[in-house]
């Protein structure tokens, strides 16, 4: 047996292999534990028992990634499923469905007739790189906006500089060049998975359509709607393939169906295409009675949105105040050196596009501030036709509306609830718009991350939080106060007025060609106007604003999340005030002009196209198996709406606007257009 000796204590140990190292190994050994005593990944050195320090590389970007791939999973595992599995579920839950506006108007011998033209809203239509700095490498002609939104994550400074434009032309920055996709794909999906146009297109296929009946007019829409002729001659190409289109398909004039802001974006078209060039597009007065039959917009801002001034006075409307209550001080944290609001902020305000959707006609149509047109709206979930042109009120709203206050949405912002519920004559208010802005805010660290309130000093800030109350009237003087080089810009290209009289040389520059309180329509008396949106959903009116907690690069203001009604029925809820609409545009922008203005032959309307109004009234899906739903009235969901879907349809084959029912409506846009003192 193996005698085993102990060593001991005190003994030292024999040669090991370690002992005959070359000093040149040693050497080495010696730089690896002193590597191994740095700090890893550049943190600074935590004290035993400290706690980690947060960082989002840490604690949300796995969230983020997490996110993300459950999404695709689930996405897969959706497209991977036979065609008939969810179907077979959902009408178990729902019972059978509908026949698809397509199939039961092939049924009813519908074919193709007229020539189909598609104008795409703001952010919906696909933007593509063509010419990029060194950090855009291997992009040529990639999506940067639309599809997987890859560059977003990958390369998010990158993606923002891309996307932003010169803050001084409103074109191209220098060595970028962004255009947008063309053809049908442009629009047809926002992201895989998300429908626009898609189930449109679809539907008119089955009774003949295709892509020579059918034209998707996509443009830049971060452009103003000028620019997009100057740089891309947009406007002439739209031109140009609705003349082919009539002149190939017999004559049929074409029918127009703009969404969203391209509403406003054909409004523009419509008088551009009447002007003798330079200015115009030389087709003379009589070019749109030749070439449409009619335009059926689809959720259309005619005079703007709320949600356009909350956007371009704080990055922000009521989803991202929400957010920003939920994981205070997230959006403003610096997550992989990208400020997210203020980022958000500085790209949008280059976009002069979205200043083409500030409200329009002041307090005339807006309300002042102790009047407005919607006073008295109650939310109801009762979905009740009512096409009533002289008395829009439901029955029993009266009695109702007398035992509460009434909501003064004119005031669109208010610093303060109590300075929103209060009469104005209790108010005091110190005026703004002759305040010196005093130093700058911001110091050199926030040039990178440019918004015009880093050139404005707390006096300017205090300033606006003073006045307390704005509306319509007054927004303009406030972001001019607040971006005067981004409303410079805009007001170069887009007014917010009432033209007293439309004879005056000056309405033919096109600056007011997309106001319709400016400008005329076309003469063109067979030619019809819809206005086609969604109602029953909370859509946002007015705000209630706060000073935002100082910090080094800020916004300086925010919606307060903090203020909400005394009932659950409330208009107030995390500190907006909503109104019946399609989540986005309010009825009373997306319905007057067809309920009032434009309603026979007025001053607006001399030739006395007719106008109908047809609205959806919001049902969600049942399930999530339904997806977004075939009866909502969201602002894009609608595009999915199988009653909305029929009534294009049956237009585009040949059915006039009668022959559809004439008005449908379910709101009180004619009660409210009632009250707006207009001189038609």
């Amino acid at each position: 047996m193996p005698l085993i000796r102990r060593k001991k204590p005190n003994e030292p140990s024999k040669t090991s292999a370690s002992d005959s190292k070359t000093p040149s190994e040693e050497e080495e050994d010696s730089n690896n534990k002193e590597h191994q005593k740095k700090p890893i990944s550049g943190r600074a050195q935590e004290k035993p028992g400290s706690k980690p320090k947060w960082s989002c590389i840490d604690s949300c970007c796995w969230f983020v990634g997490c996110i993300c791939i459950a999404w695709w999973v689930l996405l897969f595992l959706y497209n991977a499923m036979p065609a008939y599995v969810p179907q077979y579920v959902t009408e178990a839950i729902t019972g059978p469905l509908p026949d698809p506006p397509g199939v039961k108007l092939k049924k009813e011998g519908l074919k193709v007739k007229h020539p189909v033209v598609f104008v795409p809203g703001i952010v919906t239509a696909g933007l593509e790189l063509w010419e990029g700095h060194q950090c855009a490498d291997g992009l040529f002609r990639k999506r940067l906006w639309g599809g997987t939104f890859g560059e977003v994550y990958k390369r998010p400074l990158c993606w923002v500089e891309h996307m932003s434009l010169h803050n001084e032309t409103g074109l191209d920055p220098p060595g970028i060049r962004v255009r947008p996709v063309s053809g049908l794909v442009a629009a047809d999906y926002f992201a895989p998975g998300y429908f626009v146009w898609a189930v449109l297109m679809a539907n008119l296929a089955r009774i003949g359509y295709e892509e020579k009946t059918m034209y998707m007019a996509s443009y830049d829409w971060r452009l103003s709607f000028q620019n997009t002729e100057v740089r891309d001659q947009t406007l002439s190409r739209m031109k140009t393939n609705i003349e082919l289109m009539v002149a190939t398909n017999g004559g049929n004039k074409a029918v127009i169906i703009p969404h969203s802001m391209g509403v406003l974006y054909f409004l523009h078209f419509m008088k551009w295409v009447e002007e003798p060039a330079p200015m115009g597009g030389g087709g003379g007065p009589d070019w749109c009675a030749k070439h449409i039959k009619a335009v059926m917009n689809i959720g259309g801002p005619f005079l703007g949105v709320p949600k356009a001034v909350a956007g371009l006075f704080s990055a922000e409307a009521r989803d991202i105040a929400v957010a920003r209550a939920i994981a205070p001080g997230f959006l403003e944290n610096d997550i992989f050196s990208l400020q997210t609001l203020q980022h958000v902020m500085r790209m949008s305000r280059t976009w002069d596009s979205t200043m083409s959707m500030i409200p329009r006609g002041g307090d005339t149509i807006w309300g002042g501030l102790d009047w407005a047109p919607e006073e008295g709206y109650i939310p109801s979930t009762r979905r009740q036709r009512n096409n009533d042109t002289n008395n829009g009120c439901q029955d029993g709203i009266e009695n109702e509306v007398s035992q509460r206050e009434s909501v003064k949405y004119g005031r669109i912002i208010s610093f303060g609830k109590d300075v929103a519920e209060a009469h104005s004559s209790d108010i005091e208010r110190i005026e703004f718009r002759d305040a010196v802005k005093g130093r700058s805010v911001a110091n050199n660290t926030c040039r990178d991350v440019w918004t015009e309130y880093h050139e404005m000093g707390y006096g300017g800030i205090k300033a606006v939080a003073e006045y307390k109350l704005y509306t319509a009237g007054s927004i303009l003087d406030l972001l001019h106060f607040v971006a005067p080089k981004m409303m410079e810009r805009g007001s170069a290209h887009f007014s917010y007025g009432i033209a007293d009289n439309l004879d005056d040389p000056k309405y033919k520059h096109y600056k007011y060609w997309s106001n319709p309180l400016e400008t005329r329509l076309p003469n063109a008396p067979e030619m019809e106007i819809f206005s086609m949106y969604g109602v029953g959903i909370p859509t946002e009116r007015a705000y209630v604003y706060k000073l935002s907690p100082a910090a080094e690069c800020y916004i300086p203001f925010q919606i307060d999340t903090s203020a909400d009604g005394e009932d659950e029925d409330s208009c107030l809820k995390d500190g907006v005030y909503t109104v019946d609409g399609d989540e986005t545009v309010p009825v009373l922008s997306a319905g007057f002009m067809c309920a009032k203005a434009w309603r026979g032959k007025t001053r607006f309307n001399p030739s006395g196209s007719r106008t109908y109004i047809r609205e959806y009234y919001h049902s969600p899906p049942a399930n999530l198996l339904e997806g977004r739903g075939t009866q909502s009235g969201a602002h894009v969901d609608i595009m999915g709406n199988f009653a909305l879907i029929e009534d294009l349809m049956r237009v585009a084959a040949g059915a006039t606007g009668e022959e559809l029912g004439g008005d449908q409506v379910y709101s009180d846009i004619f009660k409210w257009s009632k009250k707006i003192n207009l001189s038609l």
